[in-house]
């Protein structure tokens, strides 16, 4: 029965062929794509997995399939950037921003950390997080702000489970969630009778909120914020349910 049903699929492939000649590049173009997406399969299912092999095959469908497609596009972006977005994301795999929101090269400054902190402005600590943000705003003078939450996140989490007298277990993680230690306060003094993962999702939301106040510390970010040059905005990404919520946040602007 397969073998009928791919016969009739290929008799059916030459006679659109025949009848169009101009669809035989791009049923070429088609054909190696699934010849590659069938050879990594292989590779799983032979129980091996190679790196490098995924990383040129996926380099390769790139470069065919958006690269020389869009020649306009990188070809401007070869000259510079001009993004609209600064993105503040989580490092989790699961939550690519550029997917989940279909940015495309160019649109997004893109900074990715545990759980999507912003810390407070300070020029000796987190001085990586404090380069990038005023580079978008300074140099590349990005329109919008947005730091992004998402469900299931074990920072959040790890912040939700750090014991009363703050001890931590880890070297780096947990000193690095403590940032958004106010969300986690507010958290359980509003649902401390929620179950455990509805207060892990208030936490992330609340987390979100402390980063956006924490951009302000900055002095150029504040500026631009008070001239309306400039907005930040909060999202949560729940990939669970497929849903995303954006909102503009309440933040005292007083000096």
């Amino acid at each position: 029965m397969v073998s009928e049903s791919y016969e009739a699929a290929i008799a059916r492939l030459e006679k659109l062929i025949s009848e169009n000649g101009e669809l035989e590049s791009v049923v070429a173009r088609k054909i190696e794509q699934i010849t590659e997406e069938l050879e990594g399969v292989d590779v799983v299912n032979k129980g091996g997995f190679d790196p490098d092999e995924r990383m040129k095959s996926g380099f390769t469908h790139f470069k065919k399939e958006k690269y020389e497609k869009n020649p306009a596009l990188y070809g401007a972006l070869a000259k510079g950037q001009s993004p609209k977005f600064m993105v503040f994301a989580c490092s989790d795999s699961r939550v690519c921003p550029s997917h989940i929101l279909d940015l495309q090269p160019g649109e997004a400054f893109v900074v990715r950390n545990i759980a999507s902190i912003v810390p407070e402005y300070d020029q000796t600590k987190y001085a990586g997080v404090g380069a990038a943000v005023e580079y978008a705003v300074l140099h590349l003078k990005v329109e919008n702000i947005v730091v992004i939450g998402h469900s299931c996140c074990g920072g959040i989490k790890g912040l939700m489970s750090i014991p009363d007298d703050g001890t931590t277990s880890s070297d780096f993680i947990e000193e690095w969630v403590k940032i958004c230690s106010s969300a986690k306060a507010k958290v359980k003094a509003d649902a401390n009778e929620a179950p455990f993962d509805d207060q892990c999702v208030q936490c992330v939301k609340e987390s979100v909120n402390v980063s956006l106040e924490n951009l302000l510390t900055y002095p150029f970010v504040k500026e631009r914020v008070l001239e309306k040059r400039l907005a930040l905005k909060g999202g949560y990404y729940d990939f669970v349910n497929g849903s995303f919520e954006l909102w503009g946040p309440e933040l005292s602007l007083n000096a």
